[in-house]
């Protein structure tokens, strides 16, 4: 069983929901990184997307793109991202780990070492935002002769084929996308988000993931109870970017939404 299904199980078996934190390998640096993801999971993160550090990451808001920024600044490539999940699991066996990108910098590396070697450092799965399912026949093979879930995203103007095309070839969850826009948007409509997940769970029976505006424990209350789980990421990467005390400051967001949606 994978580290993904077996963390979506046992909260299930307890009725709470996931909290899936998101950060970008190597802001504001690698070893910081590390200590990000550790005081995460100290404080209530269930499973934990990193992002890969790109040029052009088309789908973030401000707050992110300048996180993909300093890492940049900082040479991170895919190979230190990879290096870096197995110093994670030389003390964290059970922690699921997303890698979250663009292609560019999997098909340069290309899919079948990717997905060899980020099973064997550790990754649990990958969403490429940009990879539809017409690209990724190549990707998805090799992910799964190496046990590694596919996620995909859904938009809310995702029409019912296409849900049901998507479904059907993802794995480990379904990452719902809340606002019809980039990460970090403030135009969060709960009750329109409920209505769409309401029909999405009738085309799957993966746990479904709420992204994309939630930042704080009114924003994640509004929407825990229809979700699997719920994603934060600009705030954290805004924190980071703020500096200061970050892994105090990341430990103390961590830990209110944690407490707001497993209350």
């Amino acid at each position: 069983m994978s580290r993904i299904k077996k963390k979506f199980d046992e909260l299930a078996s307890k009725d709470k929901k996931a909290l899936i934190t998101y950060i970008v390998a190597g802001d504001p640096d690698l070893e910081t990184t590390i200590k990000i993801m550790n005081v995460m999971v100290e404080e209530g993160a269930d499973i934990i997307e990193v992002g890969i550090p790109f040029s052009d990451p088309m789908a973030e808001g401000v707050s992110i793109q300048k996180g993909h920024e300093r890492a940049l600044q900082n040479k991170t490539t895919l190979q230190d991202s990879l290096d870096l999940i197995s110093s994670f699991r030389a003390s964290n066996q059970a922690t699921p780990v997303v890698f979250m990108g663009y292609m560019n910098p999997f098909e340069s590396m290309g899919a079948k070492e990717f997905c060899k070697s980020a099973s064997e450092k550790g990754v649990d799965g990958m969403l490429i935002v940009d990879m539809p399912p017409e690209e990724s026949s190549e990707f998805s093979r090799e992910a799964k002769e190496n046990s590694l879930d596919v996620i995909r995203l859904i938009a809310p103007t995702t029409n019912l084929s296409r849900v049901k095309e998507i479904c059907n070839l993802s794995s480990g969850y379904i990452y719902y996308i809340s606002v019809k826009g980039i990460t970090g948007a403030n135009d969060l409509d709960s009750e329109d988000v409920k209505e769409k997940v309401k029909l999405l769970t009738k085309e799957t029976n993966l746990p479904i993931a709420i992204g994309f505006g939630i930042k704080d424990a009114e924003s994640a209350l509004s929407l825990k109870d229809i979700a699997d789980g719920i994603v934060v990421g600009s705030v954290f990467v805004e924190l980071i970017g703020k500096g200061g005390d970050v892994v105090k400051n990341i430990a103390s967001k961590t830990s209110e939404l944690s407490t707001a949606i497993k209350s």
